[in-house]
């Protein structure tokens, strides 16, 4: 029972952090063609990646601890990524992404396809 509550908590806490990021969006996010998003000190820089529909992003952990990358919408999920380990996702149809570490669900980013 404490293990489902834990479950929940963190899921609440995961939507709580990324709906104020969203707010800070203007703020942090970048554009290109196609991307990268550095996982380093517990944080996806940057927050958020402008990209054009048909562009691939790849996420690449820098930091010393595994993290995932999942999409909110089940769109991709990547394993436990190690130090030096990348993730690809190729973005075909316009519309914005959002995406967590599963392991440290305070981490969260966006894909903005134009």
């Amino acid at each position: 029972m404490i293990f489902r509550r834990l479950k929940y908590l963190h899921a609440a806490t995961a939507i709580a952090v990324l709906a104020l990021a969203m707010t800070q969006l203007p703020a942090m996010a970048c554009s290109a063609a196609s991307g990268q998003i550095l996982i380093k000190d517990f944080m996806f820089t940057p927050i958020s990646l402008k990209v054009k529909a048909g562009s691939t992003v790849t996420w690449a952990n820098k930091d010393d601890e595994p993290h995932t990358v999942i999409s909110d919408a089940g769109l991709f999920r990547s394993g436990a990524l190690d130090t030096g380990d990348t993730f690809t996702y190729k973005f075909d149809k316009p519309g914005t992404y959002h995406f967590v570490c599963s392991i440290h669900p305070r981490m969260v980013g966006s894909i903005i396809v134009e």
